[in-house]
């Protein structure tokens, strides 16, 4: 494969986030969605486009009106709150750009990255001497979104049209698969799950349907309760550090008393205690705070200094774990009415005859349902780490390619003459 210099500057904005410095992530972006601009876009991605606009118009505006907040705040906040639209925008340039040939740089771009993520396991392992789940995610990163996605196209690749050998397939799967589960995310098996459950058409509603969906949940109850007795220890083996992570899943965001005196207890559901203080901070100012949020520049004040994963201390979180709250904080509940608009234009399906592009609205149909989980638990869109965003973008701009060309190809039969037998 010639690689060309717009593909190398896709590249460096995917491998970029290794370094985890999104005040660099954020100029590359930039630079390269605009080197890459197109200068049309679809209605649709529009829409979209402009419901992160509006988010960030909102926030501007109660903040211009409403508060005073410190500069520095303000512009890192403008900075965060395009960082969906630049993401979007650079999926959509690339897909417009390589056209056919799209889907298999991006299969190809995962894999280099994946190779890149397991030496900087290996290297931890080794460094560090360590197998501690929290260590190696600590030094090799602790999700990416990008691999599963790649990781399902390699795997229905016919139903993509991916051309690629059975032999290549094989190792390419070896590679991503091994990647994805060296980073330890429960959110990456939970989108595996959803993605895979998408492609196969299992949410198009159906007797067949809620069958698997009801089995993939029985399936999972079953499982979460082998592990809920197993009871793992906090502190213990490899295995056990992980199970008590999955074991935490049901309440880590969604516990609504916390002793904040209690280490294990703040810690373990720092999540929901973010969720409580930005609810509370938010109400506490008022109807208006309620309905356009608190501005640009707005934070939340946790109450005591706490080390985050940038390795410095904070008390006051400008950008919280639950993109929702981030949103209630920012923009109030216009913004998340807007937010949850765009998540529901992303996976609104085009009504189209070419198999491609039907399998395309399943992919982005389940990235949607996805989005609302990860935006949750992990900033969906906002977070600094996220590449999920040039993927859907990516995806939405390919679907529109390939639609354009179904219709363009489909013959005009010209009607029938009619003649007048005698």
């Amino acid at each position: 494969m010639k690689f060309k210099t717009n593909y190398l500057l896709y590249i460096l904005c995917l491998v970029i986030l290794l370094f985890n410095n999104y005040e660099l992530t954020f100029v590359v972006w930039s630079l390269t969605a605009l080197i890459t601009l197109r200068t049309t876009f679809s209605k649709n991605f529009i829409y979209i486009i402009s419901c992160y606009i509006a988010i960030l118009l909102i926030s501007f505006l109660s903040e211009l009106f409403f508060y005073d907040n410190a500069i520095f705040n303000k512009v890192r906040d403008v900075t965060y709150l395009l960082k969906p639209i630049v993401g979007l925008v650079l999926g959509y340039n690339f897909a417009k750009k390589y056209a056919n040939n799209t889907l298999i740089y991006i299969v190809n771009c995962g894999v280099f990255l994946s190779i890149i993520h397991i030496v900087i396991v290996l290297f931890a392992v080794v460094s560090h001497n360590t197998l501690s789940v929290s260590e190696i995610r600590d030094y090799a990163g602790y999700f990416n979104d990008f691999e599963p996605y790649v990781f399902i196209l390699i795997l229905f690749a016919s139903k993509f049209n991916i051309v690629i050998s059975k032999q290549k397939r094989f190792i390419y799967l070896i590679i991503v698969g091994i990647s994805i589960l060296s980073y330890l995310s429960r959110t990456n098996f939970i989108q595996l799950i959803i993605l895979i459950l998408a492609v196969k058409g299992f949410f198009n509603l159906n007797v067949r349907s809620i069958k698997i969906i009801g089995f993939t949940i029985f399936a999972t109850l079953i499982g979460y309760t082998l592990i809920y007795n197993y009871n793992p220890k906090r502190k213990g083996s490899f295995t056990d550090e992980f199970l008590y992570k999955v074991k935490i899943i049901p309440i880590e965001a969604f516990k609504t008393k916390i002793n904040k005196d209690d280490w294990k207890d703040f810690n373990d559901n720092f999540r929901s205690f973010e969720n409580i203080k930005t609810v509370n901070q938010v109400f506490y100012g008022g109807t208006q705070a309620v309905i356009s949020g608190k501005g640009l520049g707005s934070t939340v004040d946790i109450g005591r200094v706490m080390f985050n994963n940038d390795k410095t201390n904070v008390r006051y979180y400008p950008f919280l774990h639950n993109a929702f709250s981030t949103i209630f904080l920012k923009s109030g509940l216009l913004g998340i009415i807007i937010y949850l608009l765009s998540i529901y234009l992303i996976s609104k399906k085009i009504i189209s005859n070419d198999i491609q592009v039907n399998n395309l609205n399943k992919l982005l149909l389940g990235s949607g349902i996805f989005l609302i989980m990860s935006s949750w638990v992990f900033m969906g869109f906002y977070l600094k780490l996220d590449s999920k965003s040039i993927l859907i973008g990516l995806l939405l701009g390919y679907r529109e390619y390939l639609n354009n060309q179904f219709l363009n190809s489909k013959e005009v039969i010209p009607p029938t003459e009619i003649g007048i037998q005698s």
